[in-house]
């Protein structure tokens, strides 16, 4: 049987692709470089949500099996991330 966190991430990841999918087809339906544009901005919106509670629920799902440091490596690093991301 799949564990309850593993399942929140499948399911997750799931809904994530299909946002991706559902967008793809939006910009092919409109057919402008505008609203494709548009599109994708909202999807750089998703993206950091999903990768952040994924990553929470495993760490949670984890908690007994890692150590407390290991987990702070792993948020420090998703904070490096981000902010390498937001830097020009």
């Amino acid at each position: 049987m799949v564990e309850r966190a593993l399942l929140l991430i499948i399911l997750l990841r799931i809904f994530s692709g299909s946002i991706d999918i559902t967008a793809a087809m939006l910009m092919y339906k409109f057919n402008d470089l505008e609203k494709a544009f548009y599109i994708n901005t909202l999807l750089a919106l998703v993206g950091p949500c999903i990768l952040i509670i994924t990553t929470a629920i495993a760490l949670f799902g984890l908690t007994e099996k890692i150590s407390l440091m290991r987990m702070v490596c792993l948020f420090v690093g998703i904070t490096l991330i981000f902010i390498s991301l937001k830097s020009n």
